[in-house]
């Protein structure tokens, strides 16, 4: 758990190995761009809905990963 200063609600991070790569993709999708923590994109879906663009975390990353064309 985390405490926000906003509403609760859930939170995605989508990892990905070309960060602003992907979060220009998810803009095409309607999602923006909110703000810039470190090495991640916190974005937001047209719906409101908040999620961040993160790297790798998972050790299987590379065998594992959807790659979007």
């Amino acid at each position: 758990m985390q405490k926000v200063a906003h509403a609760s609600r859930v939170h995605i991070d989508i990892e990905a190995d070309n960060i602003d790569a992907e979060a220009t993709r998810l803009e095409t999708h309607g999602a923006r761009r909110i703000e810039r923590i470190k090495d991640w994109w916190v974005m937001e879906a047209p719906t409101g809905q908040r999620f961040c663009v993160v790297p790798p975390v998972s050790k299987h990353f590379d065998a594992t990963a959807n790659q979007w064309d």
